[in-house]
């Protein structure tokens, strides 16, 4: 089990403007990640170090964005004013937790702008609309060079992360200690705040930490 990446949610007529303000906060490019036929969605990557990326995602006028869970997760975070949307988990396994959740995951792929098709498949979409501050899980199903994290050179990582809700609930969730997917990043609680959810990342850039929320 391990961090596999984190989304950032905007509507989409913010997202041209939300990728440059965000390349140029962590001094690194994005690239056109393409499109989520199942989902209504379209997003841009970020390849960040240890297998890690960054996602930027919007819904797309499209009626399966009103209809997938992740379309209307995003277009939701979008009408919101953007911001994060979730954390997700990427396991060699997806079976122990459809036992444990009691139901199958589902397919999803990304076309890319050069045709390629990317495959995986998730679980805890729904969940995660529930309550933020629960990652879901993915597995991936296409080779493992064709991760985005290995669309380009990684200069920027994670070192934390800024979660509000219920820590408990969380280490339930995720079967283990919170903290496991994250290697040696870590996670501050601030369980005052009002919703749960992902706050802010801490990424270490060549330039030095910043903090996006």
């Amino acid at each position: 089990m391990r961090l596999d990446h984190v989304s950032y949610a905007v509507s989409a007529g913010e997202l041209a403007d939300t990728v440059q303000r965000l390349g140029a906060t962590l001094g690194a490019a994005f690239t056109d990640g393409g499109r989520h036929p199942r989902f209504g969605t379209r997003n841009f990557v970020l390849p960040l170090t240890d297998g890690i990326y960054l996602e930027v995602v919007a819904a797309l006028d499209h009626p399966a964005a009103d209809s997938a869970p992740f379309g209307q997760a995003v277009r939701r975070r979008g009408e919101l004013g953007g911001g994060w949307l979730g954390w997700v988990v990427s396991v060699d396994d997806l079976a122990p937790i459809e036992a444990r959740l009691g139901r199958e995951s589902v397919e999803g792929h990304r076309i890319r702008p050069d045709g390629h098709d990317l495959t995986w498949r998730q679980i805890g979409l729904n969940d995660l609309i529930d309550d933020p501050a629960l990652p879901y899980f993915t597995h991936w199903t296409s080779p493992p060079e064709d991760h985005p994290s290995r669309v380009g050179p990684a200069t920027v990582s994670i070192h934390g992360c800024v979660l509000a809700g219920d820590p408990d609930k969380v280490a339930a969730w995720l079967g283990g200690p919170i903290d496991s997917p994250l290697g040696e990043g870590s996670i501050t609680w601030r369980p005052e705040a009002d919703e749960s959810g992902l706050m802010a990342v801490d990424f270490m850039t060549p330039h030095g930490s910043v903090r996006i929320d």
